[in-house]
């Protein structure tokens, strides 16, 4: 039976972020794509990054040196050959997005000339990351919107959740050759076909109660992956920032660690500082430790936060290089240039994900995935800043390199099976999926958050698999929407999670168990796939 509602097309991605949309644009110079939006085009990670992106710029500085700091901050999980070439890649990927229009601070030198303002940031050794004030994402990310709009080879759906990839078995092997997509607007399922879809959706920090992120981040791209028999990666080591506002209207702004690049200065309640009690680089430590520390002094002192303070630099200087963190905490009544800022860590990264090789290619041909979704060996144990939008660019462009050498070999697919939903009802139970929902996110921050414990994981696990059994009876019942779809891969993605921090028996980087605080002398990748469920 073919679809009711279909779209077909030459390249699918799932997903509108700085991935995403520098696919899309690099692609379609020769192809016709579609890009699936969950919600609107400016709703998503890449528009609320503030740091920046990071490339050597800087003539005292180098690419070995950006390598070395990423291989330092990962802790030892880095895969060397990712990180030389995205850093060897960095600048220009940065050059392509300032070609696009991107308005990346600059300053002039002593000479007079322009040259774009580099500030720092924890674990880099050089001042090399652009920015655009504090907002760099939003800075990116318009820049890409106001490219593909009215693009005459994209098209954009938004209000569209993935739901499943679309595979079929070909030449004794499985390929990937579409999704189906959910939109918001009629509630009903529709399949796209195209021989290339690509991951772009971002990672899964909405499983944990406290998050930096947007609602959409609920590892939709980790999920699906996972059900079509993608390996996936690293999922215990999720970042968190270790400073978002503490303020129960804002609770989930970002501070960007740039503040601490220039200066800001961690403090306890009673006005001390205590990084420096912690690690030699104080404030500019990798965010793992920072994030540590911070939990650390609140449980020990018992406090509902900790302050950062940067009302020591000059008011003029603050309001210039952060405009959008002074308004936003004014108009919370907090002037930043006078007082501290109460802060708290939350969930902000997973720098695992969906295995996949320099081409940006998973386990499953025809499937790519990109940024945030994708585990390519960049990060290792921990993320270092402004690498995330910079791995972003980075490989949509391989990924593009290596679709357009594949597209004379690719045929289109035909007659996808439809969407079935003759036999399921509209839900009458909606506060199921609400009490699930808070549930998992509870548990998942107090079980498997910045300490853990082996009791802790198990007690997780045991609650991850009742929650599973409920909300695959729910979803095999009703029609779908958007908060049981997203559910549905949250807790799939928790599981991924309490599996591979139960198999690290160590503490290294974001995983941190009392029950194994040393390091292992060979370390290895957590590595978990749908046909086995154990390690590589």
């Amino acid at each position: 039976m073919t679809a009711r509602f279909a779209y077909q097309c030459d390249a699918l991605i799932i997903g509108s972020g700085a991935a995403g949309l520098s696919l899309a644009l690099k692609l379609a110079q020769d192809l016709s794509v579609i890009v699936l939006s969950k919600g609107p085009l400016v709703e998503g990670s890449t528009y609320y990054a503030q740091g920046g992106i990071a490339a050597v710029f800087d003539e005292n500085d180098s690419i070995e040196s950006h390598v070395t700091d990423t291989l330092k901050a990962g802790a030892g999980l880095c895969d060397r050959q990712t990180v030389q070439f995205t850093a060897s890649r960095a600048k220009a990927a940065l050059q392509w997005l300032i070609e696009l229009g991107t308005p990346f601070d600059t300053e002039q030198n002593e000479q007079g000339e322009a040259r774009y303002h580099l500030t720092r940031e924890g674990g880099h050794s050089h001042r090399r990351i652009l920015h655009a004030a504090d907002a760099t994402g939003r800075a990116v990310q318009t820049t890409l919107v106001d490219q593909i709009q009215h693009h005459p080879n994209i098209q954009v759906l938004e209000g569209y959740n993935a739901v499943d990839l679309i595979t079929r078995e070909n030449d004794s092997s499985k390929h990937c050759i579409g999704a189906y997509a959910w939109s918001r607007h009629d509630s009903k399922v529709y399949t796209i076909s195209a021989p290339f879809v690509t991951l772009a959706t971002g990672g899964s920090s909405k499983v944990y109660q406290y998050t930096s992120n947007p609602d959409i981040a609920s590892g939709d791209g980790i999920a699906m992956a996972w059900r079509a028999g993608c390996r996936v990666a690293n999922m215990e080591f999720n970042q968190f920032h270790p400073t978002c506002l503490f303020h129960p209207q804002a609770q989930n702004f970002l501070l960007s660690e740039a503040l601490r690049g220039e200066g800001a200065k961690l403090k306890r309640p009673d006005g001390s500082s205590f990084m420096k009690d912690f690690h030699e680089d104080g404030e500019l430590a990798p965010r793992d430790v920072v994030a540590r520390a911070i939990d650390f002094e609140m449980k020990r002192l018992g406090a509902d936060c900790m302050y950062l303070d940067i009302s020591h630099q000059d008011s003029e200087f603050v309001r210039q290089h952060f405009p959008t963190i002074y308004q936003r905490c004014l108009t919370l009544g907090i002037d930043i240039t006078q007082e501290p800022m109460p802060i708290v860590p939350a969930a902000h990264y997973t720098c695992g994900g969906v295995v996949t090789d320099l081409n940006a290619q998973t386990d499953l041909p025809g499937l790519y995935a990109i940024g945030e979704v994708a585990y390519t060996g960049l990060h290792g144990a921990n993320r270092m800043a402004s690498n995330s939008l910079l791995e972003c660019v980075v490989f949509a462009h391989a990924a593009a390199e290596h679709i357009a050498s594949r597209v004379k070999q690719a045929k289109p697919a035909h007659n996808l099976p439809a969407w079935d939903d003759s036999l399921v009802t509209d839900s009458d139970e909606e506060v199921i999926i609400q009490h699930n929902w808070h549930e998992l996110r509870l548990f998942m921050w107090d079980y498997v958050g910045i300490v853990r414990t082996n009791k802790r994981l198990e007690r997780a696990a045991r609650r991850i698999e009742l929650l599973q059994q409920e909300i695959h009876d729910y979803y095999s019942n009703f029609r779908v929407s958007n908060n049981l779809l997203e559910l549905r891969n949250l807790v799939q993605v928790a599981e991924l999670i309490v599996k591979s921090a139960m198999q690290r028996k160590e503490s290294r980087g974001l995983h941190y168990n009392l029950d194994y605080p040393n390091l292992l002398k060979d370390p290895q990748a957590t590595i978990i796939s749908p046909d086995d469920a154990g390690s590589r």
